[in-house]
């Protein structure tokens, strides 16, 4: 199977987006723990969230992610018949 672009960079996108969403809590401290806080908000909103290095993070991570699904399928060991069967369909 061949990767067009478009469907390269929409699978690409799809781990990308997963990824964000698994490095989001790292590094993040709340107010409770770093015990300053401004009157009448949320004790566990962060103070700092760190969204630049997550988005680098998170790119490479992904790229790594992606280059092994790349391989993967390139070499034939990610092949629709194969995923199924390992599924049990």
């Amino acid at each position: 199977m061949v990767y067009t672009i478009s469907t390269a960079f929409a699978i690409y996108f799809v781990i990308w987006w997963i990824t964000l969403f698994l490095t989001l809590p790292f590094g993040v401290r709340s107010q409770h723990e770093d015990g300053e806080g401004a009157p009448g908000t949320d004790p566990g909103a962060p103070i700092a969230t760190l969204m630049g290095r997550k988005v680098i993070w998170t790119t490479v991570i992904s790229a790594v992610f992606f280059a092994i699904a790349w391989f993967g399928n390139s070499a034939g060991y990610l092949t629709t018949e194969r995923l199924s069967r390992l599924m049990g369909f």
